[in-house]
């Protein structure tokens, strides 16, 4: 098996910034590269006082302060214009940079609301008067202020959303917020009368005086790109997308906090990348910069070009990180330890030796890993935690961000923007909401994918890409509209105020959705957004390794589980929508023309449309016509990449049609791949000196390093862990997980049903072989007799009503198609499909519709065919009827020549008259003529033994003897097809004896192969079964024994098979060697038991083999099946597949496997190359009985009766079972009078002096004899008459002692399974 890495966690990290190379490249205010005169931006001094001034009372405007005298519409901006004693109050505010500025502006309404922690109140104007809005005379209880909230000192200059300008508005007057303002949602107007009056503002970042350059790449690591993702040229751009600023600060200015972004690309191969980025400052040297741009940033005095000396120059950097996982909180905590690492010191180690750990040694989470911690330093870690396994599509959506920054409200309203492909752009002080947001947009209309222009977090120079004429999802920094205005015919969604500003002729709302459905999702958001607000808190960012080990999980498992509720609301939604547009696929029936892929010839979208809704019509109308519906419709036609996560939705989709979809479940966690194993990962070990003393620290940076390609470790090994999936990739699809947990939970619902576990084991079994077809097709000749033999197996499981777990039968068989080019057969392959009541889930008609599609379809003209078909037909005529004439002249000559040969050249169907005319029982001993009829008859020649009887026929295979067995008779035909009649040829003949009875070591009692079966559990990963007598569990096992009887002479026309799962025609009397002594081979994993060889595995039932085989297949590929090493390395899966394949007489070619064994060369006369063929013979009772326990009643009766058999080497016992005894047994069987046969026995073995020596149950004992003495035809026959005698005996005796005594029928389950895997086996 080989060996890879398992998936990477970071591809590369990069830092990003002004580019070593000059001149950089100036951005103006278009976003575009400028000249460096144009490349400067004006500061936008933030808000830091207000007051209110009462000019009733003579007050004047402050020095330094801003009075807003209008309101956005032109009218009276007085506050108390609505009082009695009008103060006439106004609102002023002053702008600066020589304090901390304002972050937020209230209201509050004393006596009904508490003060906020961190608010201050504007109790008085600056002369000292009241600076209430109320009326003068109202009380205390009422008074009514204006509050605000002021950043902290420690929060530096650039502070996050501060507040660069406010207004006041007149909604009565037709006057709303302006584009990016926040509107305080409470009246100031509290007057008895005039208009309502409200108060808004704007947040922005506070900038200095600044240059704006475009990004570029300083360094990177690694240097060299990866050949699956080469790292794109445009990453510094959305590092900093609003450009490389160089700004001047006063010197008594404080750092800004490095600011998170992320954002997300598209891979060349169309998978997603996810950056994680944080942006600094650092100090910047003014000598790199021109005389004029230092007097643009104030730096140099406007006139004599003199330096000022109290201002600061600094630049923006940043420092990202590119994964294919969404892990952005880890990032996050990442970079910031790095950043903080360069900002102090010294050090011991470089950076660079933390950057090449985190990238190569900490691991992707895992089942086997699920939680990994990672120490960065003594006091810096991080948990990381694998991924919520989710059959929906990864992303970096967090729906707990979209619901808390929209509402429900906008939140449905975006929903149908986005279902209407509108264009919309959002905007945030923060870019990792943007992309965090952006992302639950395109995610929350799964399964329809966005195909429009998508980019989160758009750079500045990107910004064209508003004016698109088309629809488009893009997030940009909401100072972009400190530059531009709102572009027109375009949703402007504002994160950090909630609110949505669309143009009045085409205001979209949520109600347009369809009603019943909309107003569900709109009821659900609103009652998880009010539990949204109840659960999020802050403060728990700065986790200690404590909180990291006991309370993460608490802590964050109920916003993990809102996260899902939420999600999961969008897709029942979505479900509901959708419902029923399967039924409206069209498959392609016919020849591909040029229209055939047209999604009007893939799916009746006015049937569609008449199923919804009248007043849903338009919706629907507009939901049609969108790219996405149109991908949707292709993807669920053809094989896509998607598949698995469209087999989920269907699988949704089936879940809501109920009468209340709003209380289904429709995303199950797995939580089998859960566990609390955490992994531990330590940070870079410090070098030490020869002395063992520690090494000088000598790694300090002023700004962050320039990376040293030298100081990086190389990557370790520690990392590699077996390949999943590295084998060749085979040419049957897998089961999806989700089809595998479907098929699981069928399977526990099945095995508490005795009619349905049987039925369930049968379905996985066929299973099996079409899992194995791909390998049985590849090797035969004839590859479209193979796939019309595969589906002759197909109608013979229709006429038998398999029930399979799922469609990889079909689907299997409609990729085989398609790839041997049989796109008819695909055809009917559907329409049988379709006859069994199943409807192709995506995967499956994906897989159709591609076999049909690229398949060679044959001609239409079948005149020239038709002709040469008839001229075939004549001449084989012709020659049928010569064909006796020959014959008879050729009898006729050896006739003249010796009579003697005559009786040797018996056609073929005087051989077959001669047969039907002898009367033979089911072990094929000659038996007198039928004359005397009837039971009575019957029983008087079994009870008179005939030691003379000779079968001719003890080679033959069970299969040949089974009465109408339809999957016999598919195996038969494709094994006499595959042989080329030969004259005379000398044969090698081996024989493979299987049995599945096992011994339970609980209570020494041997368990047959039904009852083996009803004992097997649901679980694929559970190898025991339960005894039926004493409760306990056990591993059965499957022995075979391989038999090399010698060379053969094969007359002409016999068939010999070679590797199938039917047997050749029995071997003349005269070449055949006596049955009862035979040479045994061993095989791998042989064990010696009784002197006898054989071969001896666990026995598995059909759900873990299935899993075993797939797992198998994954890692191997499926050319392993068909590779002589199979039978050696995996002698469990090889052994199981014969004997299923046997058991339900499906071809098959691992028996030439045996033959071509070494191991069997090294026992067998012949060499593997020379002819021979595999027979096999499946056993009810054990191959080695233990011969220190008395006899079974049915060998003891072959004994009396002289039949041939395996030689066992009994011993001497002083059992009491005499002939008189054997018939009696079969007198009372063959009376109806079971009841008298058990108290029989069991007083026959009271009477013994030792413990009755019987290691099977009293119903196996009288079933055993009762088939050997009157064949296969009386098993269910005998099954009613000891249930019968059971429950009568259940009268004199307890259920409990006939427990003890092992007196008890099989259970419900087992007769089922024996049913269901008819005909039983020989014994």
């Amino acid at each position: 098996m080989t060996e890879e890495k398992c998936p990477q966690l970071v591809d590369y990290f990069v830092v990003a910034g002004l580019p070593p190379v000059v001149p950089w490249r100036p951005l103006g205010e278009d976003g575009k590269t400028s000249s460096p005169s144009s490349s400067s931006t004006r500061a936008v001094e933030p808000v830091t006082d207000l007051v209110v001034i009462a000019r009733g009372l003579g007050e004047e405007v402050p020095q330094g302060f801003t009075c807003i005298e209008k309101t956005l519409g032109g009218h009276s901006a007085e506050l108390s214009a609505g009082l009695i004693n009008n103060p006439h109050l106004h609102l002023c505010y002053r702008r600066g940079r020589d304090k901390p500025p304002i972050l937020d502006l209230g209201v509050l309404y004393e006596g009904k609301e508490p003060l906020k922690q961190g608010w201050y109140v504007i109790e008085t104007t600056p002369y000292s008067h009241s600076a209430s809005l109320s009326s003068g005379g109202a009380p205390t209880a009422h008074r009514v202020f204006l509050t605000y909230r002021r950043a902290l000192d420690s929060q530096g200059l650039h502070t996050l959303g501060v507040i660069t300008d406010i207004a006041l508005l007149l909604p009565s007057k037709g006057e709303v917020a302006p584009h990016t303002f926040c509107r305080v949602d409470k009246n100031l107007n509290t007057g008895v009368w005039g208009p309502a009056l409200y108060l808004c503002y704007k947040r922005a970042v506070a900038k200095a005086n600044a240059l704006v350059f475009e990004a570029g790449l300083i360094t990177r690591y690694p240097e060299d790109d990866l050949e699956a993702f080469p790292l794109p040229e445009s990453v510094p751009v959305f590092c900093l997308p609003m450009g490389v600023t160089v700004e001047s600060w006063p010197l008594n200015s404080k750092y800004q906090l490095p600011v998170f972004s992320t954002f997300v690309l598209t891979s060349a191969s169309g998978d997603k990348v996810y950056g994680a980025a944080i942006q600094f400052y650092e100090s910047f040297s003014k000598d790199l910069l021109s005389e004029r741009q230092n007097v643009r940033l104030g730096l140099l005095s406007v006139v004599d070009r003199r330096p000022i000396t109290s201002r600061s120059l600094h630049v923006k950097k940043s420092i990202c990180v590119l994964s294919h996982w969404p892990f952005f909180t880890v990032f996050q905590k990442f970079l910031t330890f790095i950043y903080r690492y360069s900002i102090s010191g010294p050090h011991v180690l470089p950076l660079e030796k933390h950057v090449s750990s985190f990238m190569h040694n900490v691991p992707f989470p895992s089942p086997q890993r699920p939680r990994i911690l990672v120490q960065l330093s003594p006091y810096d870690n991080l948990l990381l935690c694998q991924p919520v396994s989710s059959p929906l599509p990864i992303s970096g959506a967090s729906f707990l961000k979209l619901l808390q920054n929209l509402g429900p409200e906008n939140a449905c309203t975006l929903l149908f923007a986005v279902l209407t492909e509108h264009k919309l752009l959002l905007h945030s002080l923060r870019p990792d909401v943007l992309t965090s947001v952006s992302e639950a947009l395109v995610s929350m209309t799964f399964p329809l994918r966005w195909l429009c222009p998508y980019i989160p977090l758009c750079p500045l120079q990107m910004a064209d890409v508003l004016l698109a004429p088309m629809p488009f999802i893009v997030g940009v920094h909401s100072s972009y509209f400190d530059l531009h205005d709102p572009p027109a015919e375009v949703m402007c969604v504002d994160l950090d105020t909630n609110t949505i500003f669309q143009s009045e002729d085409k205001k979209l709302s949520w109600r347009s959705l369809p009603r019943k459905h909309g107003k569900t999702l709109f009821n659900t958001l609103t009652n998880l957004h009010k539990t949204l607000e109840k659960i999020c808190s802050s403060g728990q960012e700065d986790a200690t390794l404590e909180f990291l080990l006991t309370d993460y999980d608490q802590i964050y498992r109920r916003q993990k589980q809102l996260e899902l509720e939420i999600q999961e609301a969008f897709l029942r939604f979505m479900s509901c929508l959708l419902r029923g547009y399967r039924t409206f696929l069209l498959p392609i029936t016919q020849a591909p023309s040029d229209r055939t892929t047209d999604v009007s010839s893939l799916f009746n979208l006015q049937g569609f449309l008449k199923s919804r809704d009248r007043t849903q019509q338009k919706f629907y109308i507009q939901l049609t016509r969108t790219q996405m519906f149109t991908q949707f419709i292709e993807e669920c036609s053809f094989v896509s990449d998607r598949h698995a996560c469209l087999e989920f939705f269907d699988e949704s989709v089936q879940k809501v049609d109920v009468e209340k979809p709003e209380e289904v479940r429709l995303i199950d966690l797995d939580e089998t791949s859960s566990g609390e194993h955490t992994v531990f990962i330590m940070p870079p070990e410090e070098p030490q000196e020869a002395d063992g003393s520690e090494c000088p620290a000598l790694y300090s940076y002023d700004t962050f390093p320039t990376l040293k390609p030298e100081l990086f470790d190389r990557p370790q090994d520690q990392l590699r862990v077996p390949a999943k999936g590295g084998a060749p990739d085979s040419p049957a699809p897998r089961r999806t997980k989700q089809e595998i947990k479907l098929a699981q939970k069928r399977a526990q619902k099945y095995s508490a049903v005795p009619d349905m576990w049987s039925k369930c084991l049968l379905g996985h079994c066929y299973g099996l072989w079409f899992i194995y077809l791909p390998t049985f097709v590849r090797a035969e000749s004839s590859k479209v007799r193979a796939l019309h033999t595969a589906y002759d197996v197909l109608k013979h499981m229709e006429t038998r009503k398999v029930m399979l777990p799922d469609e990889v039968c079909y689907r299997i068989l409609m990729q085989m198609c398609g790839q041997y080019g049989q796109p008819v057969l695909a055809v009917r392959v559907l329409l049988e499909m379709k006859k069994a009541g199943i409807t192709p889930n995506t995967i499956t008609y994906g897989y159709y519709n591609k076999a049909v599609l690229e398949s060679k379809w044959p001609s239409t003209n079948q005149g020239g065919r038709l002709r040469w078909a008839k001229l075939r037909n004549v001449v084989l005529a012709v020659a049928q009827f010569r064909r006796p004439i020959r014959r008879r002249q050729k009898s006729d000559s050896m006739g003249s020549r010796g009579g003697h040969l005559l009786p040797n050249c018996r056609s073929e169907g005087t051989r077959d008259s001669t047969s039907r005319n002898k009367v033979v029982d089911e072990n094929y001993n000659n038996v007198a003529s039928p004359s005397r009829g009837g039971l009575a008859g019957k029983l008087q020649q079994l009870l008179t033994p005939t030691r003379h009887r000779a079968s001719a026929r003890r080679a033959a295979s069970v299969d040949n003897r089974r009465p109408g067995g339809g999957g016999g008779r598919i195996g038969r035909r494709v094994s006499e097809q595959r042989q080329t009649k030969k004259s005379h040829v000398a044969e090698t003949l081996l024989k493979v004896l299987m049995s599945s009875c096992s011994l339970c070591r609980g209570c020494n009692s041997l368990v047959y192969d039904e009852e083996i079966m009803a004992g097997w559990t649901s679980d694929d990963s559970n190898l025991n079964s339960s005894c039926p007598f004493c409760r306990t569990s056990f591993v059965p096992f499957l022995n075979a024994e391989v038999c090399d009887l010698g060379p053969v002479s094969r007359p002409p026309g016999s068939t010999s098979v070679t590797g199938s799962a039917t047997t050749p025609a029995p071997r003349p009397a005269a070449t055949q060697r006596p049955a009862e002594s035979p040479r045994f081979c061993p095989l791998p994993q042989v064990s010696s038991v009784g002197g006898t060889p054989q071969v001896t595995v666990a026995y598995l039932s059909p759900l873990v083999l299935r899993k075993e085989l797939e797992s198998l297949l994954e890692n191997e590929g499926d050319a392993v099946l068909g590779q002589p090493q199979f039978l050696d390395s995996h002698s469990i899966i090889f052994w199981n597949l014969v004997w299923y394949f046997q058991r339900l007489g499906l071809p098959s070619n691992l028996l030439q496997l045996v033959r071509s064994s070494p191991l069997v060369s090294q026992f067998s006369q012949v060499s593997p190359s020379e002819n021979s063929s595999v027979r096999v013979r499946l056993l009810w009772d054990t191959l080695t009985p233990d011969t220190d326990q008395w006899p079974p009643l049915y060998v003891l009766w072959r004994i009396h009766s002289g039949v041939p058999m395996r030689n066992y080497s009994w011993r001497h016992h002083n059992h009491p079972f005499t002939l008189a005894f054997l018939e009696e047994v079969l007198r009372c069987v063959g009376m109806n009078e079971v009841h008298k046969a058990v108290t029989l026995l069991l007083d026959t073995l009271a009477k013994q002096s030792a413990s009755s020596q019987i290691q099977r149950s009293l119903y196996r004992e009288f079933l055993f004899l009762t088939l050997a003495a009157m064949g296969k035809d009386h098993v269910v026959a005998f099954d009613k008459k000891y249930k019968a005698a059971y429950t009568r005996l259940c009268s004199s005796l307890s259920r409990d002692e006939l427990h003890r005594k092992r007196a008890q029928p099989p259970s419900p389950k087992a007769i089922d399974c024996r049913r269901s895997f008819h005909p039983p086996l020989e014994c």
